[in-house]
């Protein structure tokens, strides 16, 4: 593939699942891969007929740092997290890895169409059935703008090449707040060990200041308790999602109306226990 950015880098891991990839997850940053598609990266860890794609969109540059990493410069940080991101690939046997490398700017700005025009070609050539990426309740600004982009790049395909489910995941807001009849559940009980792996191998982030390792394994062990108030636990980890799979089957279908909706139904529930 030939990308739009000349600085794109594609990442084939000594350790992957050579099986046709089934699964795959669309990111903004390195390593919101690994926190919001546990649920692809272990379906497509050791399985015989179905792998797990990963794509990451920015370049790593303004990232966060301190400890070790606080006197790094933008592109010593861009290559940190670009090894970081390919050792997490070997370790989940990640059937490849894109790393786009474009600015979060780029992401941002409605007017560029290379990054939409890049993920249309890597749908078309991979055709994975299931895609992950951010939920369109997110907070940080750089996953909107993917998310938006990539519902784009799903619409602009024929019908039979789009997937057949895309799901919104949590990264920077939670989605325990959404109807239960709308959550996407993701057990992730036996991928405890593997999800807990992946995340430390980002060393500039965790001993930097974020400690995203120990914040996502609480989140999912919060969800798996707090998923049912009248019942015991039968799942230790869990990760909930938003199906915006609507939004690529209609492509004249309003974003904000759909974001709307599931708001207004969170609204209407706070108010009917109130009442």
């Amino acid at each position: 593939m030939v990308f739009k950015n000349s600085k794109a880098i594609v990442y084939n891991p000594a350790c992957a699942n050579p099986a046709p990839p089934k699964f795959m997850a669309v990111s903004a940053h390195h390593d919101d891969i690994e926190i919001m598609a546990a649920d692809g990266i272990g379906k497509g860890y050791d399985n015989p007929e179905a792998s797990f794609y990963a794509v990451v969109t920015t370049d790593g540059g303004g990232s966060a740092r301190s400890g070790p990493y606080a006197d790094y410069t933008d592109e010593q940080m861009k290559a940190v997290r670009i090894k970081e991101q390919q050792q997490a690939a070997e370790i989940g046997r990640y059937h490849r890895l894109v790393l786009l490398n474009y600015t979060s700017a780029d992401v941002k700005n409605k007017a560029d169409t290379d990054i939409t025009d890049d993920y249309v070609q890597i749908l078309k050539e991979v055709r994975p059935e299931i895609v992950y990426t951010h939920n369109i309740c997110d907070k940080h600004p750089t996953h909107v703008g993917v998310v938006l982009k990539m519902i784009e790049a799903c619409r602009r395909l024929p019908a039979e090449l789009r997937p057949a489910k895309l799901y919104g995941c949590e990264v920077w807001r939670d989605l325990d707040w959404l109807d239960d009849g709308d959550k996407v559940l993701f057990d992730l009980s036996g991928q405890v060990e593997l999800t807990d792996k992946l995340l430390t191998v980002f060393d500039s982030q965790v001993a930097g200041g974020k400690r995203y390792d120990l914040a996502t394994a609480g989140r999912r062990r919060a969800n798996a308790t707090y998923a049912q108030s009248h019942a015991v636990d039968t799942v230790t980890a869990m990760g909930y999602a938003m199906d915006l799979t609507p939004l690529i089957k209609d492509p004249d279908a309003d974003i904000a109306e759909f974001a709307a909706a599931h708001i207004d139904k969170f609204k209407a529930d706070v108010m009917k226990n109130l009442k």
